[in-house]
């Protein structure tokens, strides 16, 4: 993946800055309030295929209609969500699958708010869905834009890198 340096903020080539700047201070931003530190550590133009056990999704509709998803690592949603609600669960139950599809609203959210001025703006966004497994597949449409950002979670416990990471993916059509 091809950067580029520009006056203070990265730029991916092949990737729309206005994008880019707003998956990562909208990530950054939701996490923050669970008490959890994130750095991006890559931004794609094209879909990734989504490690994590648990997956925010939520449509979008306005100038663009399409959908953006939060990927997570069960690690990354059990301790995102614990720091949100204060609460401790220690594994995966339905108040860490609701708590993640709480936390791909406020990212969506910071999204929207982010994008609003832009020709990438949306007014609307469904009701979070959250899919719970690993190795699903998604099909997309011709004609759609991509941005895929992968981010890691500075937990000194987690062994594994996949257990670190969450991934947001958008893919819009422009109306």
């Amino acid at each position: 993946m091809a950067t580029a340096e520009m006056s203070g903020t990265t730029s991916f080539i092949g990737v729309e800055d206005a994008l880019t700047d707003a998956v990562i201070e909208s990530v950054t931003n939701a996490f923050d309030m669970c008490g959890i530190k994130t750095k991006c550590v890559g931004v794609a133009a094209v879909p990734l295929q989504e490690k994590g056990l648990v997956t925010g999704i939520i449509g979008v509709h306005g100038k663009v209609s399409g959908f953006i998803t939060v990927n997570m690592a069960e690690r990354v949603a059990i301790s995102s969500v614990e720091g949100l609600l204060q609460e401790s669960y220690g594994k995966l139950t339905s108040q860490v699958v609701d708590g993640a599809g709480e936390i791909t609203n406020i990212i969506v959210g910071g999204i929207k708010s982010r994008l609003s001025k832009t020709p990438w703006g949306f007014q609307g966004i469904t009701v979070p869905s959250v899919i719970v497994g690993e190795g699903y597949q998604m099909a997309f449409a011709k004609g759609l834009d991509f941005l895929s950002a992968t981010f890691e979670h500075d937990d000194p416990e987690a062994v594994m890198l996949e257990e670190r990471l969450v991934s947001v993916s958008m893919s819009f059509l422009k109306l």
